[in-house]
């Protein structure tokens, strides 16, 4: 398209649009946040607000790990579930840290004791919590107090 500029002459209008779009902004947001483990997103905009891992081989451990998921979920809480029979605990904690997802949840050889890890991403500070007092743990951690 022509028009003519100040001169007089005939001038090509040349135009762009630069929006902030959903994919712009989330990739603002990982690049922001992201450490040397990978993605720590905010709990805002992570896709989950919980990331679950079974990490050890006790036929225990899968039933509680898909009950603490289910009653999660129930809750409101978004959850991402690694109950991957596959890979090791290594792999499946790589993986947790660099997803990013905020509370990472390891269910493993403490179940044996009656206690879940919780790990905060972006700190790293894991925190032992009681296996039957978690759902409500998780449910104040992610979704505030007042959220019961």
């Amino acid at each position: 398209m022509e028009v003519l500029g100040p001169d007089g002459r005939n001038a090509v209008v040349t135009m762009g649009s630069y929006g902030i779009g959903v994919s712009r902004a989330m990739a603002a947001i990982a690049e922001s946040t992201l450490d040397e483990l990978g993605l720590c997103w905010p709990r805002e905009v992570a896709p989950a607000d919980v990331h679950v891992l079974t990490v050890a081989r006790s036929e225990a451990i899968p039933p509680f790990a898909d009950r603490l998921v289910t009653s999660l979920g129930s809750a409101g809480v978004r959850v991402l579930y690694d109950d991957r029979a596959e890979v090791s605990a290594g792999v499946k904690l790589t993986d947790a840290e660099l997803v990013g997802i905020p509370t990472i949840v390891i269910v493993g050889k403490g179940l044996a004791n009656g206690t879940v890890e919780v790990r905060d991403r972006r700190s790293g500070v894991t925190e032992p919590v009681p296996a039957e007092e978690a759902v409500h743990y998780l449910v104040d951690c992610c979704l505030g107090p007042d959220a019961q």
